[in-house]
């Protein structure tokens, strides 16, 4: 009995059981290395791009909102201005203080996801568009009177305005820039994946669509 006990252990093949330790020392120690390479794979992204990035849109937008409210705030004395010399154009005079109205009034009740809200934002946009339009309407029309292109408040408020308008260019081109930046960290591979893993709530930001120089005022030289 005792031979057969010896002899039932001398048979058994150590080499069986090789592939079971081999297996159980391999995964383990792939598990390691892939926690590794996803280590090394965020070593080389840039984990905090996505609030960074963020906050210099918000910072941007900030901008182009001043801006558009340093151009609202040259109106009223702009059309008093004009009014003075040029009360039989009181359809252009109206249009331009209604635009006015809209944009500011919107601009004050912007929701808080306007920079993720396509349809609030393309409404802003086009509110924006709108006053624009209003006031080089309201430029042209003032070439007629010689009067009002010699008043002094009257071109000191045309420079004014010239002004405003390059600062809201600007301000334009460096939001969408920022946008661009936000939205490629948030769709491109592997900053997708660290954005999806980090910061899942966060969403691309809307752009603008109208050109700059279809928003830019016409320049009237007297």
């Amino acid at each position: 009995m005792a031979r057969r006990f010896r002899a039932s252990i001398t048979c058994a093949n150590p080499k069986e059981s090789l592939p079971l330790m081999s297996m159980s020392i391999r995964l383990p120690l792939l598990r390691r290395a892939m926690l590794l390479v996803m280590l090394l794979s965020l070593a080389g992204c840039d984990v905090n791009a996505v609030p960074r990035q963020d906050e210099e849109v918000k910072a941007a937008w900030s901008q182009v909102l001043n801006q558009y409210q340093r151009r609202a705030d040259l109106i009223p004395n702009l059309v008093e201005t004009v009014k003075g010399y040029a009360r039989q154009e009181q359809q252009v005079l109206t249009a331009v203080t209604e635009a006015r109205a809209k944009a500011t009034q919107a601009q004050v009740q912007l929701p808080p996801d306007i920079l993720s809200n396509p349809e609030a934002f393309h409404q802003f946009e086009q509110n924006q568009a709108a006053l624009t339009g209003a006031l080089g309407r309201l430029l042209v029309v003032s070439e007629r009177y010689p009067e009002l292109k010699s008043d002094q408040n009257f071109l000191a408020l045309q420079s004014q305005l010239e002004g405003t308008e390059n600062r809201i260019a600007v301000a334009r081109r460096d939001y969408i820039e920022a946008v661009q930046r936000y939205n490629t960290t948030l769709r491109t591979i592997p900053s997708r994946w660290v954005a999806a893993w980090f910061y899942p709530d966060a969403k691309v930001r809307e752009t603008f669509t109208i050109s700059a120089e279809a928003q830019q005022v016409p320049q009237v030289k007297f």
